[in-house]
């Protein structure tokens, strides 16, 4: 008999930023770090004689809090990656569920019938991870075992254990992040002790507890944002207005404000479209962010130069979401962190840098006031 610890990585960037993972390699987010530290509390007076994960990063984070305090190797095996989401991968789930709603209901409700431009099959997904399991639970006759992997992946070997089709697989919940489900392997066959439990989990660093995407019946969620280049000479009194309503936000006054903003933002969208985006909810404009491809190049981070949210969308949870986005499009460009410059007077916005992982490196004299530099790191490496 073989007893396999099953556990679903630490929330990680596209959990938060609500972007679609599959393959595309990103970091653990400030909260999943909480949960990793929850998870090594748990595992505290478990007896593991081996640890495997997949070998994309969040997974390798997550599996620390097992191997590390028993001094055990780490394996990590790419048959354990999520499925392969093909040209779905690092793009926004509010471009999926509002541009492709046959296929978003298929992906979370029929996923033999999902079929994407490069994804994989659920069929393959659920061979190829059920085959890795039984192979690591024979390898491990008589010994226990955990294994890090990632919420698709363990959906589909549920389904698979529990001999169901998969147009039910709506019975097998998502799991929360480090959810952690017990198989045991006896006489070349799995059955579940329990699943996709988070009782570790503090309400606090619950990822499930924030959201209520996975207790839909369509799985949709409402707070997703989609992003689209800023038309500046149709939208740019919108543009114009928005950063008014920051600046007056930022210093307490217009003072130092000046129209050539709007211009600076056309040269940039000019030489690249994505320098200046509109964030969109539903059909709803509620943010824009501006970046700066070419400050801090030669330092190798990416500038963010505006980042707004409509004051009725803020303290909603939802402005976190346009991080993912820049961390997208900087990543993409070989750089290794983000940077911006906010007034140091701005308490509001420097408690939300802060929050999400942002750091001072330094200060530099503003139009107006002192300006802190903030950085986040966004490598892999």
């Amino acid at each position: 008999m073989t007893r396999i610890y099953v556990i679903r990585h630490a929330e990680a960037e596209g959990n938060l930023y609500r972007r679609i993972q599959g393959q595309y390699d990103s970091l653990v987010t400030e909260m999943g770090m909480r949960q990793i530290e929850a998870l090594r509390k748990r595992f505290e007076s478990i007896d593991i004689d081996a640890v495997y994960s997949s070998d994309l990063y969040r997974t390798k984070a997550t599996a620390a809090a097992v191997y590390a305090p028993k001094n055990l190797p780490l394996t990590t095996l790419p048959e354990l990656r999520e499925v392969n989401m093909g040209v779905w991968e690092d793009i926004c789930w509010a471009d999926v569920e509002r541009d492709m709603p046959e296929e978003y209901h298929n992906y979370n409700k029929a996923p033999h019938k999902w079929n994407v431009e490069g994804g994989e099959s659920f069929y393959d997904l659920a061979k190829r991870i059920t085959g890795t399991i039984k192979a690591l639970a024979k390898q491990h006759e008589g010994q226990s075992i955990a294994v890090v992997t990632h919420g698709g992946a363990i959906r589909a070997l549920l389904c698979t254990v529990m001999n169901l089709p998969p147009e039910e697989i709506t019975k097998i919940f998502y799991c929360d992040n480090t959810a952690v489900t017990l198989l045991i392997y006896e006489n070349g066959e799995l059955r579940i002790e329990y699943m996709n439990d988070n009782s570790h989990l503090p309400k606090s660093i619950s990822s499930f507890h924030r959201h209520d995407w996975w207790k839909k019946e369509d799985f949709t969620d409402g707070t997703n944002l989609r992003y689209r280049p800023m038309d500046l000479e149709k939208r740019g009194q919108r543009f114009l207005d928005c950063y008014r309503d920051a600046w007056v936000q930022a210093h307490g006054s217009l003072d130092g404000f000046s129209d050539i903003y709007l211009d600076i933002a056309k040269k940039r969208s000019r030489e690249y479209p994505k320098s200046v985006l509109e964030a969109f909810l539903g059909d709803e404009p509620v943010g824009i962010l501006e970046l700066n491809l070419k400050r801090d190049e030669e330092q190798g981070a990416g500038c963010i130069a505006f980042y707004y949210m409509d004051e009725p969308y803020r303290g909603k949870g939802l402005a976190v979401q346009l991080l993912g986005e820049a961390t997208s499009i900087y990543r993409r460009l070989g750089r290794r962190s983000l940077r911006l410059r906010v007034a140091e007077s701005n308490k509001r916005a420097i408690a939300f840098y802060q929050k999400y992982g942002f750091k001072q490196i330094g200060k530099e004299e503003g139009n107006v006031c002192p300006l802190l530099i903030m950085e986040k790191n966004i490598s892999l490496e």
